[in-house]
């Protein structure tokens, strides 16, 4: 038989169900095989729809048994917690930093949880921790580009273009500027240089006043300096700031490998791109901040709490290899790990700074380094409220300024 129309299946089916109040069981069960081929419905569905035609009600579907919930509102409660702790991470990391961290943070007091929410939290599944996650994340808001204003410089024909690195030895660098102009890019300006090692996501941050080379060359020297490896290779875009003779001299003194992107390739640098977002834009925002008292907190901030944060508590993912399954790419990572724990595995970290860092990390607790990395945060925005005339704070920090229509020639003119 063909296909039915709905209207031609109800009439067959009240003319079916007609039957069926009237049939034994042996009838009943070849009317149902009958209407199966008719009708190409499932059995059990079609049971339910005769019977709902003779009592004339809609079929509803069996009562089925609802699964318990294993994870209640105390483990939602301690999620939830975790995660504020550790900024905001995806499930994998945040799973991660709670094998490692969770122990600590109990002795801590910064959770205060009984010895079965303590067992259901190392149970739980990351698609679960999603899962219970889900209704804060609608909360919290990133936005994800900048401004930029990079220049082209001749010295360039004489850096290498080096791109696809990230398997060789530790201490290759990865060095761009972010900007914050808030709408303008007119004067002089806070720019954070940030840095980020390939192979273990190791991040070093710097604010400067302005973008001149000295200043910049002096940053790239002061954040070397505290880095617990050796630097082996710098690799810029091609921006004025980074492609100068001050840094081209000096990294030839000091037998450091120097490199460039290809112009216009953002993904070049993408390691460091990703830097720029989570551990710049994200803490200080878009906002213009261009005077000393921003740049001292700012650089108190990076040099201290924001770079021990992210680099001993805030894991990375790594990508192992990329297999393709037909038409997609499918990409294999490894377990995610802080960049510490990385540097350690290494074994490419001087034996006095591996000595001090451990130290540290049994010292600090993450949940009262992330309250003091808040606190200087809200200091830095009261600095540049205080500076403005706009009274209340109806300004987000967060939000990406929308540049002026009236360009400078314009506002010149009588």
């Amino acid at each position: 038989m063909g296909r039915m129309s709905r209207m031609a299946r109800e009439e067959y089916l009240k003319k079916v169900a007609e039957a069926y109040l009237k049939a034994d069981k042996k009838t009943k069960g070849m009317l149902l095989d009958e209407c199966m081929r008719n009708t190409s419905m499932n059995r059990k569905y079609l049971i339910r729809k005769l019977r709902g035609i003779i009592l004339g009600r809609a079929p509803t579907s069996k009562g089925l048994r609802k699964r318990g919930r294993h994870y209640g509102a105390e483990v939602d409660r301690a999620l939830k917690t975790l995660w504020e702790i550790f900024d905001y991470p995806c499930s994998l990391r945040l799973k991660s930093s709670r094998e490692q961290e969770l122990g600590r943070l109990i002795a801590f007091g910064e959770l205060q949880v009984d010895k079965e929410t303590q067992e259901k939290l190392y149970k739980i599944s990351p698609s679960t921790i999603d899962r219970h996650l889900r209704p804060y994340k609608g909360l919290i808001f990133y936005h994800r580009k900048g401004r930029r204003g990079s220049k082209a410089s001749c010295l360039r024909r004489e850096v290498p273009v080096r791109v696809g690195r990230g398997r060789g030895e530790v201490g290759e660098m990865e060095v761009d500027m972010v900007a914050f102009c808030g709408s303008s890019y007119m004067g002089e300006f806070v720019n954070v240089i940030s840095a980020v090692e390939v192979c273990t996501g190791w991040w070093e941050g710097e604010g400067v006043m302005g973008r001149s080379q000295q200043a910049t060359h002096e940053a790239l020297q002061r954040m070397r300096r505290r880095s617990p490896f050796r630097w082996k290779e710098i690799n810029t875009d091609n921006d004025s700031a980074f492609l100068n003779h001050h840094l081209k001299d000096y990294c030839r003194r000091e037998r450091i490998a120097f490199s460039r992107t290809r112009p216009y390739r953002k993904n070049d640098h993408a390691r460091v791109e990703q830097k720029n977002h989570t551990h710049v834009r994200r803490p200080f925002g878009y906002l213009r901040y261009d005077t000393e008292e921003e740049l001292k907190l700012i650089n108190d901030l990076l040099e201290n709490e924001l770079r021990l944060y992210k680099n001993l508590f805030q894991p990375v993912i790594k990508t192992i290899r990329k297999e393709r399954i037909g038409g997609k790419i499918k990409k294999i990572r490894d377990i995610p790990k802080t960049p510490f724990q990385r540097l350690i595995e290494s074994a490419e970290m001087p034996k006095e700074e591996e000595i001090h860092l451990r130290s540290l990390y049994n010292d600090l607790n993450p949940a009262e380094l992330k309250r003091k990395i808040d606190k200087k945060l809200d200091e830095l925005y009261s600095l540049y409220y205080k500076k403005t005339s706009r009274g209340e704070r109806t300004i987000n920090p967060h939000r990406k300024r929308t540049p002026s229509t009236v360009t400078f020639l314009m506002s010149n003119q009588r």
